[in-house]
C-alpha cells in the first residue's frame, strides 16, 4: 500500500478527456511523463531540452503511461502559514478571505503517521478511506473546476453515493540528525523594523525569538542581521557565534520600529549580505521576519525575486519566511517563499515562536531535497474522477515532472508532506487505483532521485470515520475545514458543528494539543457563520 516518497505536498492534474481532439491526444502522448521502472532512482531518458519524451522510453514503460487527464503533478510544499494565520483571525473574531485559505497548508500543519525512510531519500505512503456520501459530477478524469469559492463536484448532494474515497499521498524524510552532526549554518536574518511592527506581538516577538535562537545554535554557526524600514541596513555582517553571542544579543535587543516597509530593499540587501558572508560547506539561508505589508519600493514578489535570482541560483541560498501580525501580507510572503526556494510559517504567540525557532529551525536547517515534485498517475480502468484538494499555487505541467530546470519544493529533515485527493471509483472497480512518484535533487550533488508507492481498491474501501487511522481522520478534518472556509464542497463533507465534534474526539484520542486548537478554530468559524 505504501512505500517511498519525500517531502513536500501539492495536487493538480490535467483536463477532462471527453472533448480532446486527435491533435490534443497526440500532444498528450508526446508529453506524458514516463513511469519509472522499479523506482530505483535512475534518471529517465531525456530530450535535449530536459523534458522526457514518451518515444525515449522502452516499450514496456510506455504501456504504463496513463492518459494525460489521469496525471496530477505538483511541487512539494511544507508551508503552514495559511492555517496558522487563519487561526489567529478566527481567535480575534475575524474570518479569512477565501483566497487566503490554502488547504494543503491546513493539512500539512499536523503530525502524520508515515514510516520514515532509512536513507536520505523519501518514504511514500498511499492509502485511502470512504467518507460516506458524495456528489454527482458527469465528466471523467481530473475535475478542474472549483478551487476558492467554486463548486468542484457539481454541488448536487447525493448522500447515497458511496463511490467517492479520500486518497492520501504521504511523503516523509528521515528525522533530523543529532544537532552536533549537521553541517554548520550561515543564517542571515532580515528583520522588518517598519512602523507597523511596533504593534505588540510583532517586533517584540521577533526579538524574543532571535534571542532564544542565538542561545540554541552552535559555536560554529554564523549569523548576520539586516534590518529594513524605508531602506535596509546590515547591522551585523556574517559572524561566528563563538565568542560573539553577547554582541548578537545586544544588536537584537536594540531593534526598534521605524517608518515605511521596503520589503524589496530588505530582501535584496539580505541576499547581498548572505552572498558576501557565504560559507562553503555550510547551510546558507535567508530568514525573513515581517508582516509583509510592503508599501515602499517594489511591492510585487516577482520583481523582488528577479533582484535575487543570481544569488539563489549560483549560491543555493534558500528563503524561510516567518510571518507575524494581525494584519499580514500573506500573498506576498507566500509568493516570495514558493519562488525563492523556501517555505513560510506564521507565528502569533511565544509558544508558536518557540516551536519554530527552538524546536524546528535548528534541527531543520539542513535541506534533504531540492526541487522536489510529485506526480500521481491514476488508473482510468478503476478511477472515474479525481480532484487534488489544494495545491493550486504549486501546480506543475505534467511534462515538466522530470525537467529539473523547473522549480519544485525544498524539504528538510523530519518533514512530512501530504496531498489529499477526492477520488471516485468506477462501479464494481477492482485492482490498481494510483501510483505516486516523487522526484528530487540531492542538495549537494544535484543528482536526481525517485521513489514510488501505489494503492489498490481494497485499500481505499474502509470507512473514514472510526475506521481509518486517527492521523488520517485529522487530515480529513483539516481538509474539510479549509474547503468549507473557501466556499467549496467535498464528497462526504460534514457540517461544521459535526466536524468540530469529530476534531474534539480526535484531540482526546491523540492527546495532541494541535488537534484541540483545530477543534477550537472550527468552533469559532461555525459560530461566526451562524451568528
Amino acid at each position: 500500500m505504501a512505500v517511498v516518497l519525500a517531502a513536500g505536498t501539492v495536487l493538480t492534474a490535467a483536463c477532462s478527456g471527453a472533448g480532446s481532439s486527435s491533435s490534443d491526444a497526440a500532444r498528450n502522448r508526446e508529453a506524458a511523463p514516463v513511469v519509472p521502472d522499479g523506482g530505483n532512482g535512475a534518471p529517465a531518458t531525456r530530450a535535449p531540452d530536459g523534458a522526457v519524451r514518451e518515444d525515449d522510453a522502452p516499450e514496456k514503460e510506455r504501456e504504463k503511461v496513463p492518459p494525460a487527464d489521469y496525471l496530477s503533478t505538483f511541487a512539494l510544499d511544507v508551508d503552514t502559514a495559511s492555517y496558522h494565520y487563519t487561526r489567529r483571525l478566527l481567535k480575534d473574531g475575524g474570518m479569512p478571505r477565501r483566497d487566503q485559505v490554502r488547504p494543503e497548508e491546513f493539512v500539512n500543519s499536523f503530525r502524520q503517521d508515515y514510516p520514515r525512510p532509512k536513507n536520505n531519500g523519501f518514504s511514500v505512503t498511499v492509502d485511502g478511506a470512504r467518507p460516506g456520501g458524495g456528489t454527482d459530477a458527469g465528466a471523467e478524469g481530473e475535475i478542474k473546476d472549483g478551487g476558492s469559492g467554486g463548486e468542484p463536484y457539481g454541488g448536487i448532494a447525493a448522500p447515497g453515493d458511496d463511490s467517492w474515497s479520500l486518497v492520501r499521498v504521504g511523503l516523509a524524510t528521515a528525522p533530523a540528525p543529532d544537532p552536533r552532526e549537521r553541517p554548520p549554518a550561515a543564517l542571515t536574518f532580515v528583520v522588518d523594523v517598519s512602523g507597523s511592527m511596533g504593534e505588540p506581538g510583532r517586533l517584540d516577538l521577533v526579538q524574543k525569538s532571535l534571542g532564544t535562537l542565538t542561545d540554541q545554535l552552535r559555536d560554529d554557526d554564523s549569523i548576520a542581521v539586516v534590518t529594513f524600514s524605508g531602506e535596509a541596513e546590515t547591522v551585523l555582517p556574517m559572524t561566528r557565534l563563538k565568542g560573539n553571542r553577547d554582541r548578537v544579543h545586544g544588536i537584537v535587543e536594540d531593534l526598534a520600529p521605524g517608518s515605511s516597509t521596503n520589503v524589496e530593499d530588505g530582501v535584496t540587501t539580505g541576499y547581498d549580505t548572505a552572498v558576501e558572508g557565504h560559507r562553503k560547506g555550510a547551510t546558507n539561508r535567508v530568514v525573513l521576519l515581517s508582516d509583509a505589508l510592503a508599501n515602499t519600493g517594489s511591492t510585487e514578489a516577482d520583481t523582488i525575486l528577479e533582484r535575487i535570482e543570481d544569488a539563489r541560483r549560483e549560491h543555493g541560498i534558500t528563503l524561510f519566511g516567518v510571518g507575524v501580525g494581525s494584519d499580514y501580507g500573506d500573498a506576498l510572503m507566500e509568493r516570495l517563499a514558493d519562488k525563492g526556494d523556501g517555505h513560510t510559517t506564521y507565528v502569533s504567540t511565544p509558544e508558536d515562536a518557540r516551536k519554530v525557532f527552538v524546536d524546528q529551525l535548528p534541527a531543520h536547517i539542513e535541506l534533504k531535497a531540492r526541487d522536489a515534485k510529485a506526480q500521481v498517475a491514476f488508473d482510468p480502468a478503476t478511477v472515474r474522477q479525481f480532484k487534488l484538494i489544494g495545491y493550486e499555487n504549486r501546480a506543475v505541467a505534467d511534462e515538466d515532472f522530470r525537467n529539473d530546470r523547473v522549480d519544485g519544493g525544498e524539504v528538510g529533515p523530519g518533514h512530512t508532506v501530504t496531498a489529499l485527493y477526492a477520488v471516485r471509483l468506477r462501479e464494481g472497480a477492482r485492482g490498481h487505483v494510483a501510483t505516486a512518484t516523487v522526484r528530487w535533487l540531492d542538495p549537494k550533488t544535484r543528482a536526481p532521485h525517485e521513489e514510488s508507492g501505489s494503492v489498490e481498491t481494497g485499500e481505499v474501501d474502509g470507512k473514514l470515520w472510526g475506521g481509518a487511522s486517527e492521523r488520517f481522520q485529522v487530515t480529513a478534518v483539516a481538509a474539510y475545514f479549509a474547503e468549507s472556509l473557501r466556499g467549496g464542497t467535498l464528497p462526504g463533507a460534514p457540517a461544521l458543528e459535526t466536524l468540530e465534534r469529530r476534531a474534539r474526539s480526535l484531540a482526546a484520542a491523540t492527546e495532541d494539543e494541535a488537534v484541540a486548537d483545530l477543534a477550537d478554530a472550527i468552533g469559532q468559524a461555525s459560530r461566526r457563520t451562524t451568528d
